[in-house]
């Protein structure tokens, strides 16, 4: 549950509540920054530069709100004490999670900060970001509650290759699989099934699900960003409830 918050209005709440979906039952759960095991083989990337610089990213216009954000959310990422630069996007800028795990640079009335995106504000007005208090108070006063902001979508400052979480409850015959650590948004996931690559579905928390499966790995998938850039990784295992590191980077947008 998030909740935004003015001085004057202490004691009277008004939330923008989060939702968590999942086919399963329960919270998938993410590490920021977790270690994981396994991986073998490489990673080729195809694509050559972005399609889009980050200059060209278009400016959205909103409010920025804040709430009581531990890093977890319905992107289905762990908590992250150590990393509270984070927030929490509107329904439709949310774009069914393709925001997960993104970088957005926002300007207050006060100041600037760059948060990652790891959860969604059902009730919020498309523009709008709800903030952690950490990352509000770079631009506003907490005690101004609800400030105008001006954002874009930037790459991630983030270091070492893509990571691969498989769900819990995931297998060779119900296959869910999220990309972590990515500097750029991710458009699409597809698998190599043996003869071509399969484009698998994204859900609302922030995992790719295969529902029939993918087998029993290890896997080849191809990962594309919002810029066309993709990445081609070898021998992922799968691997339920853990982080399976890859060996290949996006590319960082032009400036």
């Amino acid at each position: 549950m998030k909740h935004w918050y003015t001085l004057a209005a202490a004691l009277s709440i008004v939330a923008c509540s989060s939702k968590t979906d999942d086919a399963s039952g329960t919270a998938g759960s993410s590490g920021a920054g977790g270690t994981g095991n396994g991986g073998t083989g490489g990673a080729s990337a195809s694509g050559g530069g972005p399609a889009v610089s980050c200059t060209a990213e278009p400016e959205h216009t909103g409010e920025g709100t804040y709430y009581d954000a531990d890093g977890s959310g319905n992107c289905s990422f762990d908590p992250s004490p150590d990393d509270l630069m984070v927030g929490a996007m509107n329904e439709i800028d949310y774009a069914g999670s393709v925001v997960c795990g993104a970088c957005a640079h926002i300007d207050g009335p006060n100041g600037a900060v760059d948060v990652r995106v790891v959860d969604r504000c059902p009730e919020c007005p498309q523009g709008d970001i709800d903030l952690s208090p950490q990352a509000f108070e770079q631009i506003a006063p907490l005690v101004q509650g609800r400030v105008p902001i001006r954002w874009r979508f930037q790459d991630c400052n983030v270091s070492g290759p893509i990571r691969f979480r498989f769900k819990e409850g995931s297998n060779q015959w119900w296959t869910a699989v999220q990309i972590r650590n990515h500097r750029n948004r991710v458009a699409k996931l597809e698998y190599d099934d043996g003869s071509t690559f399969r484009e698998v579905a994204r859900e609302t928390y922030n995992y790719f699900v295969a529902a029939s499966g993918m087998g029993p790995g290890p896997y080849r998938f191809r990962v594309t960003d919002v810029y066309g850039n993709q990445l081609v990784e070898e021998g992922i295992e799968h691997r339920e409830a853990e982080e399976v590191p890859g060996t290949g980077q996006f590319p960082a947008c032009t400036r």
